[in-house]
């Protein structure tokens, strides 16, 4: 088993999810496309994560790059093969599928609660992501990152799994093996600060609210991890 990691800028990803991958001894691959490195060949690989990016998945003109990765995505899922995409990763895997990409209302950047709609609180690794890690018991609402400005239709066939306020589509699944997070489920402490270094947003709270919530949140990922990565690892990621 073996796991394929695209980034889309340097700057992000792959954060908790390589921390993960690595604690478990799990074999991975990261291809950082926006310093021109090569798709390798992908049959070995049997899982796809999509990272974050400040650029426009409708802007493939500019980062010819999207295209491939578009391919990608349907490619993995004709193979009944794992994708898990990050914010542009999400927005990839949308427009993969032929739903429609466009900026949003207003950029949501910060810590904002989603909730999971009633798909989202079925699924089972999304049940995962919203079981407190203290408390034990699942949160239909709950804190997570945003960093984005753009947002997706849900694709024909996907069902919604989360919202937010300001953004009405933050999760959906595909079929039983892709899921696609409008919020960055992948930060580290460190990404978070550095990021903000030439965003003019609410810094202090921003800063302030990373030390309020980031434990719980590491926590949640990690359980989201263990579940998605032990399914792929099987080869099975059926919902139960």
């Amino acid at each position: 088993m073996s796991v394929l990691i695209c980034k889309n800028i340097t700057t992000e990803g792959p954060g908790t999810i390589e921390d993960f991958l690595k604690a478990k001894k799990i074999p991975y691959t990261i291809v950082d496309l926006s310093v021109g490195e090569d798709i390798p060949d992908t049959e070995k690989y049997n899982a796809l994560i999509l990272m974050g990016g400040p650029m426009s998945v409708n802007d493939d003109g500019i980062s010819p790059y999207i295209k491939k990765e578009e391919g990608l995505v349907r490619d993995f899922i004709a193979k009944n093969k794992s994708v898990l995409g990050i914010c542009l990763g999400a927005q990839i895997i949308a427009k993969a599928l032929g739903a429609r990409v466009y900026k949003g209302a207003e950029k949501e950047i910060g810590w904002f609660d989603i909730e999971l709609t009633v798909n989202g609180i079925r699924d089972y690794f999304m049940r995962k992501l919203a079981v407190h890690p203290q408390a034990g018991d699942i949160w239909k609402r709950f804190k997570v990152f945003h960093w984005h400005e753009e947002t997706f239709d849900i694709p024909n066939g996907a069902e919604k799994l989360a919202s937010s306020d300001i953004c009405q589509n933050q999760a959906f699944r595909y079929g039983d093996n892709a899921y696609a997070f409008q919020f960055h489920i992948e930060v580290t402490k460190d990404m978070v600060y550095d990021w903000l270094k030439n965003e003019p947003a609410d810094l202090n709270r921003i800063k302030a609210e990373t030390e309020r919530f980031y434990e719980i949140y590491h926590s949640r990922a990690m359980n989201f991890y263990k579940t998605f990565f032990i399914g792929v690892e099987s080869n099975k990621l059926t919902i139960r």
